[in-house]
């Protein structure tokens, strides 16, 4: 990360403030800013990086790892999915059924979601059934809609929260909180470089040494991960505990909350959910409903007959007075997620919902999460998220590098090089500083993660340069050091 040459108590060179306008005012200050943001957060954006690369090679890992649970032998004919479910019930008698994954491909084993009392809340128990001969192949955890397995959902909690609960979560909400502002800092600072061309803007120069080589680096590579960068930084912070609150808070204000179909039968008790908000998540009971049931075969068929077909599909099990829930599963691009309710009594259609009636913002929200999971260009998508983490760790390295090489502070024989200077903010005029520091605040209060922190930081920054002041004025009778000296 580039910093300034001067020192942090030593005045401004005329050097340094020639120029004007308002990229000569700002400059200074956007540099301090990049440079004590990258310095301190970098740590977290590392582990960020590193654990977001193993999550996004994941999904190629549990193919290999899970393959006899998930892959079967081709056979000729399927059996009846009813028969596959009663199969895992049969396995596991004490535990009840409360979803169904159907094989989404040739050589794909059905998934079969059971409630079972010895895990832990929000973890479902997956048999995997053969669907050509009903054998159970295995059982393994299921965590989240996204059904990840055991490898998946660890490196997603190292990922999310280093396995520390609610408490870790704050170190990812802080890595996203201020990746944008430290990439769209160093992308600014960068564009704004003197340079003699304009190629060097994206390569880096040949024959450069020392820091310059660095830097050349640091900036090249920094211009073309500066999107993903971001993009990753603003669907992380969906998922986060206080910004992602204030986040779900502007979207149902602007209408942009998902809809989910609504599982209410006529006539029953209401608070199954519907197209206005996100549904309710029942835990289906088969064993509570005393009216006719025409069975996961025909409710799929009915399904399918409506237009919810594709490769993927997961079908709900209906409790009592509510309906089968068949939705598609498909997150790659092109997305398929439409769904239906289907009238376990007699098949008919009584709720759908297509994916192309998802407000705009609701649909831009799926595509920004499932490409930050990793789902949404399958396989490309995995390999550009592992190589854009695999670029912000050498970003990260870089900017320590550069740091190093700019050469020990005065009085130090080795060490790490001079912190951007002080005081960088009287240098931008009123009618700039206000509007920016306004701006600051809100972006603080909508982002508490950053507010605080930027907040902690101004506070320690002027408690330190108060005792610097302090310790450096010269004594009673001591000369006054010369602006030159």
């Amino acid at each position: 990360m580039p910093a300034a040459p001067f020192p942090a108590s030593a005045p401004l060179p005329e050097s340094a403030t020639q120029g004007s306008g308002t990229w000569a005012a700002l400059r200074p200050l956007l540099l301090r800013l990049h440079f004590y943001a990258g310095i301190l957060i970098a740590p977290l954006l590392l582990v960020a990086a590193l654990s977001g690369m193993l999550y996004a090679l994941s999904y190629q890992a549990e193919k290999v790892v899970y393959r006899h649970e998930l892959y079967v032998p081709v056979g000729e004919r399927t059996v009846p999915l009813g028969e596959q479910v009663e199969a895992a019930r049969a396995a596991h008698p004490d535990s009840t059924v409360t979803a169904v994954w159907p094989a989404p491909e040739a050589g794909a084993t059905t998934r079969v979601l059971m409630a079972d009392p010895e895990l832990a809340e929000g973890v479902q128990l997956a048999v995997f059934v053969d669907p050509y001969t009903a054998e159970v192949r295995g059982d393994l955890p299921s965590y989240g809609s996204s059904g990840a397995l055991p490898l998946r959902t660890w490196l997603s909690r190292l990922h999310v929260d280093l396995h520390l609960g609610e408490l870790g979560r704050n170190y990812s909400e802080m890595a996203a909180s201020w990746m944008w502002v430290v990439a769209l800092g160093g992308l600014a600072l960068w564009i704004g470089r003197r340079r003699t061309g304009r190629r060097s803007l994206a390569v880096p120069e040949r024959g450069l040494t020392g820091r310059r080589h660095t830097l050349s680096w640091h900036g090249a590579v920094g211009l073309w991960a500066v999107a993903g960068l971001v993009l990753l930084s603003a669907t992380g912070l969906t998922w986060s505990r206080y910004a992602g609150e204030n986040i779900d808070a502007v979207r149902s204000q602007l209408g942009g909350a998902t809809p989910a179909v609504s599982a209410v039968l006529d006539g029953a008790a209401p608070g199954g959910g519907g197209h206005e908000g996100h549904g309710a998540d029942h835990q289906p009971d088969p064993a509570a409903s005393a009216g006719p049931d025409i069975g996961i075969d025909r409710a799929v068929e009915a399904a399918r007959a409506a237009g919810v077909d594709g490769g993927s599909l997961a079908v709900t099990l209906p409790a009592e007075g509510q309906a089968y829930v068949v939705k598609q599963t498909d997150t790659a691009f092109p997305v398929q997620l439409d769904s239906v309710a289907v009238d376990p009594a007699d098949g008919r259609i009584t709720d759908r919902l297509r994916f192309t009636d998802f407000p705009l913002l609701a649909k831009l929200t799926r595509y920004g999460i499932d490409a930050h999971m990793g789902v949404l260009f399958g396989l490309p998508n995995q390999l550009a998220l592992a190589a854009l983490m695999a670029a912000l760790v050498l970003l990260i390295v870089w900017g320590y590098r550069m740091w190093w090489q700019r050469g020990p502070v005065k009085g130090r024989s080795s060490g790490p090089g001079r912190p951007a200077r002080r005081g960088a903010w009287r240098r931008v005029p009123a009618t700039l500083l206000l509007p920016l520091a306004a701006v600051a605040a809100l972006t603080g209060w909508f982002v508490p993660m950053l507010g605080l922190s930027l907040l902690a930081f101004l506070v320690v920054d002027a408690v330190v340069g108060a005792v610097t002041a302090r310790r450096d004025r010269p004594g009673p009778g001591a000369a006054t050091p010369s602006r030159t000296g």
